[in-house]
């Protein structure tokens, strides 16, 4: 799946843990969705848009450092109408493209990005009852139906062979018993889950991706239910079931839920592995540690001696007094990258993973399909763990 380029980078920060695998950039603040867990559509509003030729410089760039791979999302990556010239930019120059999207996208303009080269693909999904996820969404309808459309023409035109394919699901008060379901739906259709717990923040402390809705916060008396599920789906995980994220992950999982310091740093002195293993780009091409943070400098990765400066140690020196003070986040790909770098288990499960057999792909499957997989799994007589006064009814699942 990755270009020899990626792959050479991949096998270097395995052994050094100091070579740009992963860089997450943010095309665009714009949403077509108001998520209740998400605050990034109004931190990045801030800063306009890169045009395509500044975002072909940093693809050059990239390719000069070679990083592995670039995740682009927003926002809505879709809401930028030159996506797949922006997808052709870096696949061109061997940098391998991951693409994160809420699903709300036509069939034409998903052919157009995979004829791009865009063949990694993470669309969000909490929950299989339709009324719950357009809530979580932020209350608009049919977004869930629009969510399973899109995952129908990616399974249409996603190749079999050199793919990846998976569902990002926020662990959350909402969705807690629907989450079992979400990983059955993905197994169902040859899709990978991967959890991330809710993340929250005060206005005092504003932080990107992170809401600043206290009612999300997990009680004391609710955090025995998060650690059953947390358990029970690396259970599944260990029974077959296509969950992405490694045991340390899920520890961490139920660490951060309850507000406990998490383990996943801890081989690198209590501090995340940015910028050496991963970095964030806003939409105006600026470096960002992460996704949650900026340094007081303006770096501009479109520059063409960026490469010259991310090695430069004025600069890695500005942006350890900033990852320093930093508590930690359990933003899925940051751990999971430094996991899969620093802990000898996590590092074979992703070879096993990547190299060696990959689950077969039951593609391509229909919209009407989908919702049927969908309705079966959720009907299913099965127990599931609920918070005390949350259950789902006939409501939660009107199509509208």
């Amino acid at each position: 799946m990755f270009p020899v380029s990626s792959k050479l980078t991949l096998a270097r920060a395995a052994l050094v843990q100091d070579a740009p695998v992963y860089v997450q950039f943010y095309i665009t603040a714009r949403c077509n969705l108001t998520c209740q867990q998400c605050n990034i559509i109004y931190a990045n509003s801030d800063v306009r848009e890169c045009t395509l030729d500044e975002i072909k410089r940093i693809a050059d760039n990239f390719a000069r450092m070679r990083v592995a791979m670039v995740l682009l999302t927003g926002g809505e990556p879709f809401t930028r109408l030159d996506l797949p010239e922006i997808i052709r930019a870096f696949t061109s120059r061997g940098v391998h493209v991951r693409m994160q999207t809420n699903g709300l996208a036509t069939h034409e303009r998903i052919q157009q990005v995979i004829e791009a080269g865009g063949r990694d693909i993470s669309i969000s999904l909490d929950s299989l009852w339709p009324g719950n996820q357009d809530e979580i969404n932020g209350g608009f309808t049919k977004s869930w139906h629009d969510a399973l459309q899109a995952m129908a023409s990616f399974t249409q035109f996603l190749p079999k062979e050199g793919s990846f394919a998976s569902l990002g699901c926020v662990l959350q008060r909402d969705n807690l018993g629907d989450v079992e379901d979400v990983i059955r739906f993905g197994t169902q259709i040859s899709w990978f889950t991967s959890l991330v717990p809710i993340h929250l923040t005060t206005f005092d402390k504003p932080m990107s991706f992170r809401s600043f809705d206290q009612t999300k916060r997990w009680r004391p008396d609710e955090l025995p239910y998060v650690n059953t599920l947390v358990e029970r789906v690396r259970a599944m995980r260990h029974e077959g079931f296509l969950l992405y994220d490694s045991d340390q992950y899920l520890d961490d999982v139920k660490r951060f839920a309850a507000g406990d310091p998490t383990t996943w740093r801890q081989k690198n002195a209590g501090v995340c592995d940015s910028p050496n293993l991963y970095f964030a780009v806003l939409p105006n091409g600026d470096f960002a540690p992460c996704c949650d943070h900026r340094i007081p400098s303006q770096i501009h990765t479109y520059d063409a001696d960026f490469p010259k400066i991310y090695r430069d140690k004025v600069f890695r020196d500005e942006v350890l007094r900033v990852t320093k003070a930093c508590q930690g986040c359990m933003f899925g790909s940051y751990p999971e990258m430094t996991i899969a770098m620093r802990y000898l288990a996590a590092k074979w499960d992703r070879v096993k993973l990547f190299l060696a057999a990959p689950p077969v792909k039951k593609w391509p499957f229909t919209y009407e399909k989908l919702v049927e997989i969908a309705e079966r799994i959720r009907n299913e007589r099965r127990e599931r763990i609920e918070l005390p006064g949350q259950s789902r009814s006939l409501e939660m699942a009107a199509t509208h």
